[in-house]
């Protein structure tokens, strides 16, 4: 297996540092609101990364963490916001968590901690870093030393000075240099209590990035094979990452290779609320899309490339996988081991959009072939390669009739004909398609990017 490696900058041969004991670390979600598209693209991908993983070393071979943030700035304002107790808002938007990754098909990662499950841990790597002298107390707060720590930057290709010129830092006086980070901060009179612990330098709670490389440490020790994350993360927080976790353990490197995925938009637009294309997973519920039409959309582009969203891409992905679920129909699957073809098109850097091409060339050969056998030989190799990636999970006779009560193909086609007509500003044609579209209970929303969306009346 090839993966791209960002601490590199380059595509590397996959050796892993124990091959009976595969760790892989991926940031989770921060649980202060219901999780949008570009979240579940990064845990997509790293489920397909597992799922790949578990198939080269043996699933009893593979460990992976996937921590949960549910202490955090972010968590105690939304609270305060909605006049809800910090468990209250975190329980709910966990719970809401787990059923969007699951509506998309995701594994349950093998460890899923919480970061106040892990306070103790938090002090203790504190502790080493104020004893290692990468760390120092002041007024409450526990600060890293940024210039204390070897090749600080080395992820993102950048110096220091280039990295805190790009970004926007917290101007504080309590800080020795402008690029020093909290590990640990004090206590606000408008902390909930759940968010509030004991530590040697008062009551108060960690910094975000020290819970990361605090989870890692415990349950991978200083070194372990992969970390990922979104490109986002790069800089600073896995930045801030191998800086703590490489200055607490001096002789480690932390994690061996770091996975990123790439960017995603909405309409060619970052998401915005005031922009109307702030999608979460209940968007496509609502519009009765199944998770696997999700799914096969996200693995149609290459996970390190930007990737938009667009009502014309979820056509596509419904259409393509209509046509690959119609292939196998009336075909009794037999048990088949994966075409070899297949597994190189994966292990060249997580390539599903060539894996999927594969795929549909095993459904034009299940199309072109007379002889019964050859149809069985060809479906049960599109039925394992599927499986694998996470889509052709359910009987065909239950996907079509799942998707029965609205025919999203049909609907999404209506949509990008409307959106066609108000282009050509030919209004008496896109009103009688809204109108249609009532007719079938199919409410249309235009946004203010120039995209349409829809959903059930």
């Amino acid at each position: 297996m090839k993966l791209h490696n960002t601490l590199s900058n380059k595509l590397e041969e996959f050796l892993p540092i124990d091959s009976k004991n595969i760790r892989m670390y991926v940031c989770g979600p921060t649980v202060y609101d219901r999780p949008h598209i570009g979240n579940a693209r990064s845990v997509v991908v790293y489920d397909m990364l597992y799922r790949i993983l578990r198939e080269i070393y043996g699933s009893d071979n593979v460990t992976y963490v996937r921590n949960i943030t549910d202490v955090d700035d972010k968590i105690n304002a939304r609270a305060l916001e909605l006049g809800v107790t910090i468990q209250d808002l975190t329980s709910s938007i966990y719970k809401e968590f787990h059923a969007d990754m699951a509506y998309l098909g995701c594994l349950d990662p093998t460890h899923e901690p919480k970061a106040t499950q892990h306070i103790s841990d938090i002090i203790k790597l504190i502790e080493l870093l104020i004893l290692n002298k990468h760390a120092y107390v002041t007024n409450g707060h526990v600060y890293f030393d940024v210039t204390s720590a070897r090749d600080y930057g080395v992820l993102s290709g950048r110096t220091l000075d280039e990295m805190i010129a790009g970004s926007r830092i917290e101007v504080n006086e309590n800080k020795n240099h402008p690029g020093d980070f909290v590990l640990w901060k004090p206590v606000s009179n408008k902390d909930d209590i759940s968010s509030i612990f004991d530590s040697p330098w008062g009551k108060g709670r960690p910094g975000w990035h020290i819970e990361c490389s605090s989870m890692s440490n415990h349950f991978f020790g200083t070194d372990f094979d992969i970390h990922g994350g979104g490109a986002d993360l790069i800089f600073p927080h896995h930045t801030n990452e191998i800086a703590q976790s490489c200055s607490a353990f001096p002789g480690s490197k932390f994690a061996h290779y770091w996975v990123h995925n790439g960017f995603l938009t909405v309409g060619g637009a970052k998401m915005s609320k005031s922009l109307g294309n702030f999608l979460t997973m209940q968007y496509f519920l609502d519009k009765n899309i199944q998770g696997e039409v999700i799914r096969y959309w996200l693995f149609s582009t290459h996970y390190r490339k930007p990737i938009d969203f667009n009502e014309k891409a979820l056509y596509d992905s419904t259409a393509s996988m209509n046509y690959l679920y119609r292939s196998i129909e009336n075909i009794d699957i037999i048990k088949t081991d994966i075409p070899d073809i297949f597994l190189d098109y994966l292990n060249d850097d997580l390539n599903t959009a060539g894996a999927l091409s594969f795929m549909h060339l095993l459904a034009k050969n299940i199309y072109k072939s007379t002889k019964v056998e050859d149809k069985i030989t060809y479906a049960s190799q599109l039925k394992a390669c599927g499986i694998l990636l996470g889509i052709l999970m359910n009987d065909p006779q239950e996907w079509f009739v799942g998707n029965s009560d609205i025919d999203a193909v049909f609907v999404n086609n209506l949509v990008e004909k409307r959106r066609i007509a108000k282009i050509e500003r030919d209004w008496l044609r896109a009103d009688e398609i809204r109108n249609r579209l009532r007719s079938m209970d199919v409410e249309v929303e235009d946004h203010p990017d120039g995209s349409s969306s829809w959903r059930k009346m």
